[in-house]
This record gives C-alpha cells, sequence and structure tokens, in this order.
C-alpha cells in the first residue's frame, strides 16, 4: 500500500478514535511502570533491580530522546537558534530542570510509596493549581460552573491526602499523610507552576527546541543528582539488555504511539471531546490500576473519586455555557495541545 494511500486511510479515522487509544495509553502508564519495576524485581542483578524507577526515569528519558529527534531536528538550525534571547536560554533552563529532573523523579518515587489510585487523585492538584496561576498571571476569566468544579475536584484531592496514605507515614497538623502523597503534591505544584511559565516561553522558543532540551537537560540533571545521593553504582544496571528491551517498547508505545494519536485526535477534536478526553483521564487510570494491578481503591479514594466526578460534570457543564457563548474558539497552541492537563504520561 502506497505511503499516500495509508495517509488517507489515517485521515478518516474520527478524532474520537485517536483521543481513546492516546488516553488509554496515558491512563495505564503508571501502572506500566509499576509492572516494569516488578519484572525487574524477579530478575535481580547482584541483589540490584535493574528496572528500578531511576533507571526507568533515566533510560526511558533517553529512548525519548532519541524518538524525538527525528521528529524536531529541523527546529535547531542556526538561524533560528539565534533568535532565542539569553533571558529565554535562562528560563527554558530553569523550568527544563524542574519539569525534565525534579517533578518526573518525585512522581515516579510516589508511584513507588503509594498506590496509583492516590497518584491520580492528588495529581489532580496540578489542573486546578494552573487555572488558579492563569486567572492570576494570564487574566483568564472563570465562571461559576468551572468555579465550583475546582472546588469539588480539589476537595477529592484534600480528602484523598488526609484519609488515604499508604505506606511511610509522617503527621502534619495532626494527620498521619504518606510521603508518597507529599511527593505527588509537590511535583503538581511545580507543573502548574510550569504550565503557565510554557505558554509563555513557547511565544518565542520552538517547540522542537524547548521539547528536546528539557528532556537532554532533565536527563543530565537528574543522573547528576541521583549519583550525588546514591553513589555511582546507582545505575551500573543501567544498560543491561532487559531493561532496554522494555524500555524501548514504553517509549515507543507511550511517548511515540499514545503522543502521536493525541496530536492526531486534537487535529478535528471538538471543544467537547476534548474535555470528554481530559476529564476521563484521571478515572480510566483508577480503573486501569484495578485491571493490570489489582488494586482495589480503599474508602477513602472511592471519597476523592466521587468529588472528582462531580467536578468532572460541572467543568462539562461549564465548558458547553461557554461554547454556547462563544461563537469562535481559539486554536491551542502546540504546547497546549502535548501538555494538556490529563496527568502523568510516562516519562
Amino acid at each position: 500500500m502506497k505511503i499516500s494511500n495509508i495517509q488517507a486511510t489515517l485521515n478518516r479515522i474520527p478524532s474520537s478514535i485517536y483521543l481513546a487509544i492516546a488516553v488509554l495509553i496515558f491512563a495505564s502508564s503508571n501502572s506500566i511502570t509499576r509492572i516494569l519495576n516488578d519484572i525487574g524485581l524477579h530478575n535481580l542483578i547482584d541483589g540490584r533491580n535493574p528496572i528500578s524507577l531511576c533507571n526507568v526515569l533515566f533510560v526511558g528519558n533517553i529512548c525519548g530522546l532519541g524518538l524525538m529527534i527525528p521528529l524536531f531536528y529541523r527546529d535547531w538550525s542556526p538561524t533560528i537558534l539565534k533568535s532565542i534571547t539569553r533571558k529565554d536560554w535562562i528560563s527554558l533552563t530553569i523550568t527544563s530542570i524542574f519539569t525534565g529532573a525534579i517533578a518526573p523523579a518525585l512522581i515516579l518515587t510516589a508511584i513507588g510509596n503509594t498506590s496509583i489510585a492516590n497518584v491520580v487523585l492528588i495529581g489532580r492538584i496540578e489542573p486546578i493549581l494552573t487555572l488558579v496561576l492563569s486567572v492570576w498571571l494570564l487574566g483568564l476569566r472563570l465562571d461559576v460552573w468551572t468555579i465550583a468544579g475546582s472546588v469539588a475536584s480539589f476537595g477529592g484531592v484534600v480528602v484523598t491526602i488526609l484519609l488515604g496514605g499508604v505506606g511511610t507515614m509522617m503527621t502534619m497538623a495532626g494527620f498521619q499523610i504518606g510521603t508518597g502523597e507529599i511527593f505527588i503534591a509537590i511535583a503538581s505544584v511545580i507543573t502548574a507552576i510550569s504550565s503557565v511559565t510554557n505558554k509563555l516561553q513557547l511565544q518565542s522558543i520552538p517547540l522542537g527546541i524547548f521539547t528536546i532540551y528539557r528532556n537532554l537537560l532533565g536527563t543530565v540533571i537528574f543522573f547528576v543528582i541521583a549519583n550525588v545521593f546514591y553513589g555511582k553504582e546507582h545505575f551500573a544496571d543501567a544498560f543491561t539488555p532487559l531493561l532496554w528491551q522494555w524500555m524501548l517498547l514504553y517509549a515507543l508505545v507511550i511517548v511515540v504511539i499514545a503522543r502521536l494519536c493525541w496530536l492526531e485526535g486534537l487535529k478535528k477534536a471538538t471543544p467537547t471531546e476534548l474535555n470528554l478526553a481530559t476529564s476521563l483521564n484521571p478515572i480510566l487510570s483508577i480503573f486501569m490500576a484495578y485491571v493490570i494491578l489489582s488494586q482495589v481503591p480503599t474508602l477513602a479514594q472511592y471519597y476523592g473519586l466521587s468529588l472528582l466526578i462531580i467536578g468532572v460534570i460541572l467543568n462539562f457543564i461549564g465548558n458547553q455555557h461557554q461554547g454556547k457563548m462563544k461563537q469562535k474558539v481559539a486554536k491551542s497552541t502546540d504546547i497546549e495541545k502535548m501538555d494538556t492537563a490529563i496527568g502523568f504520561r510516562g516519562v
């Protein structure tokens, strides 16, 4: 079959199908990461796990970088590089360190210290904070439905943090809170702040430079930090065949297929379809944790999930209302399409 015929066939596929594939893969990413870690525990090398969470982040970033370069190498022309100011490079460097190294490390550590449901529910802090910062810094205007939905979602996060701690616990204000919950909350705050600054950075920095630089610098910084805290032997198994064969598949499915399906779906997706896809992600993530890992939600997680669903419904009503009020919808930028707040999508 000719390439043109294949492209024509792909173009006839409804956007909802592309979005469904992407969201399903993204929703499975946390559980898949946990499964890979367990595979490593059953294939120890001198007592070490070759598919440790640190190795997953480090090697996964390398694989992702190798797959992104062919897609974005044209953005790295000398002419484009010279057009980027020193201020832009400094700003990009700071956000790359936090979003490319610190936040992913905290998320993967949280995956190893608490349930996937807690990771997903508490991670909803990110879109809530992004909304607040957008109102404060970008002048975004909200309606009563969106505000009510955000309050309900935030209530779900609070319930999960205070009542759903798993693993190592810390006492804060009289409550026992798990360290995993604290890590994912910090990571969500970092990501939310970065989401707002990213939108400003992408006005002057091409997407290819932004994506590759963030991935590359984040990988280097993470490698340095891990060596300082854990020693040089921490990545002793980073180049074992077992790790690479799984990470190449992981990067292909989660980094490439899922992201390309997401972008392809966004080309023709209506605002309603996009809102539904992003809203269903946390619910599907908890469902996939049950299917893949047999993790049954706790009572606290059911409470948090119920409030989250109420928030999703209220936000959906708000989006429908805004859609009727607006005759024209602004086109999403490239970074908004790639980094829409749908939860953790792998390293």
